[in-house]
């Protein structure tokens, strides 16, 4: 089943348009997507990137999209699905993937259908910490230290150029940053040596040793994603895909509509270097003692599969392509959003915004991806336009709701279920700014 789930996301990718896709054997890029099961296995939403946006950079309107990583990427354009799909649950067209539910304005999934989540490397964070046994590359390069750089205001020039020469040392040695202790790699004893990510420790809790080999992070720990030279306030893929197989993979909003939280029964891994031990340990592990969460919440750990097929646009592809003259090999600075919606399926973003958007237009509705906070939220709101008054869950009922932060907050049960697995399992998680939630 892994190699048939990994060649329906390559092809689903193949048949997409040439904008924002990686140019062979010069950019390598990371795919993921969601795929529905029923009777058969269809790719409802599928994503590709490797980027994310420094702190500064983040909007209170909503409007930027922040995570730009192929596993968000492709769990926001299910997102868009599954708002589509209660549109016309809600408004009597009726819903391959919905039914109704016994409470008041809740819905559930029909019987035989689950999803499942495919991604084409290991995700970046805890799962990547793995024992080395070939030099094929890491997800989540590690940005080379840009000291001095990180205090000054503005610099974005030279952080961008450190980290750009950053990559392509990367590039030429892709499993290693070049240091003393790896250079004893010919003694013969891979194992001990560990793949790398460079994403960083939380605030506030243990960080990396740094010591030679397989002492040189600290295993288990949250950990946020590099940006350009500048710290992000996003978690790795490998936190919120340990928090989505407790709190679902839905969010806040759908919570509102959905008597059961949605989580993916299986996640594929293509093939990369991987370590089924490290990957339970990040996904499942973890959270695997949270208890007293709400009804409608679990822990629902996934089934871990790897596959035998590589992405074509994978690092080690584009190494293996890579031509005299080409110029260094760098991560695609694009990403790819499509989902299986009726209007504009596909979503092409660079920086955050909509892929080739003027500086003029940003900050205009023009330059919104459909993915960001501020269009779900609107999405979301439409949908809860279309909701006949008599037929609205009861959290939903309530005058005061105005901005995104309130939509979330009323979502009680989905807001008890994090505190439960944050007390237990996640105390370092860091909070979101609320100045940033306050939109309309």
């Amino acid at each position: 089943i892994a190699d048939e789930v990994a060649k329906l996301c390559y092809e689903r990718f193949s048949q997409l348009p040439r904008r924002g896709k990686p140019e062979p054997g010069r950019e390598w890029t990371l795919l993921a997507a969601v795929l529905q099961i029923t009777l058969a296995m269809e790719v409802v939403s599928l994503g590709t990137g490797t980027k994310c946006i420094g702190q500064t950079a983040m909007s209170p309107t909503g409007d930027v999209l922040n995570d730009s990583h192929a596993e968000v990427i492709a769990r926001r354009g299910c997102i868009r699905y599954l708002i589509q799909e209660l549109h016309g649950a809600v408004s009597g067209r009726g819903s391959s993937v919905f039914c109704a539910a016994d409470e008041r304005g809740k819905w559930k999934l029909r019987p035989r259908v689950s999803f499942l989540l495919f991604t084409s490397h290991t995700p970046c964070g805890d799962a990547s910490i793995i024992p080395m046994t070939d030099s094929q590359p890491q997800p989540c390069p590690p940005v080379t230290s840009v000291k001095g750089l990180e205090q000054t205001d503005g610099g974005g020039d030279l952080k961008r150029k450190a980290e750009e020469s950053g990559e392509e040392r990367i590039s030429k040695q892709p499993h290693l940053e070049e240091t003393a202790e790896t250079k004893e790699e010919d003694r013969g004893d891979t194992e001990q040596y560990i793949h790398r990510t460079g994403a960083k420790c939380v605030p506030g809790g243990p960080a990396d040793p740094l010591q030679p080999g397989v002492g040189y992070h600290s295993p288990g720990v949250l950990r946020v994603k590099p940006g350009r030279g500048e710290p992000t306030l996003s978690l790795s893929c490998s936190d919120k895909m340990a928090r989505w197989g407790v709190l679902g993979f839905q969010g806040a909003l759908l919570s509102h509509y959905l008597q059961e939280a949605l989580y993916f029964s299986t996640v594929v891994v293509g093939k990369c270097p991987y370590d089924q031990e490290v990957m339970q340990r990040a996904l499942v592990t973890r959270c695997a003692c949270v208890s007293d969460l709400p009804a409608g919440f679990a822990v629902r750990p996934p089934e871990l599969l790897q596959a035998t097929l590589e992405f074509p646009f994978s690092q080690a592809q584009t190494e293996l392509q890579h031509q005299a003259g080409q110029g260094r090999i760098s991560p695609c600075g694009a990403a790819i959003s499509w989902c299986n919606v009726t209007e504009q399926p596909l979503d092409v973003t660079a920086n955050g915004y909509k892929h080739g958007v003027t500086k003029k237009a940003l900050g205009t509705a023009k330059a919104r991806s459909l993915l960001c906070k501020s269009e779900l939220f609107h999405s979301f709101l439409s949908l809860v336009s279309a909701t006949d008054p008599s037929a609205l869950p009861d959290s939903l009922r309530k005058a005061e709701l105005q901005t995104y932060w309130d939509y979330k907050q009323a979502s009680q049960s989905y807001q008890q279920a994090w505190q439960q697995l944050r007390s237990q399992a996640f105390p370092l998680w860091p909070r979101s700014d609320r100045n940033l939630l306050l939109f309309h």
